[in-house]
């Protein structure tokens, strides 16, 4: 599962990186880099709550249906 663009960028400033990186337990050039890639670390469900709380989107907004 992955994030849509639209959450990526939303959540791309220092406040809600840094508390992905409190909830996460990583550095700010892993944050950084999760964003970049659209880590599947960010849809753990402490980054999702962060990432809820944040960006105020439903599930709908935030999450990308993979494609088979």
């Amino acid at each position: 599962m992955k994030l849509s663009q639209k959450a990526l960028k939303a959540i791309n400033n220092p406040v809600t990186r840094r508390r992905l990186m409190d909830v996460l337990g990583c550095t700010e050039f892993t944050i950084a880099r999760y964003i970049q890639k659209n880590s599947d670390n960010l849809t753990k469900a402490a980054a999702l709550q962060v990432i809820r709380e944040a960006t105020k989107l439903p599930d709908e907004e935030i999450l990308e249906v993979e494609k088979k």
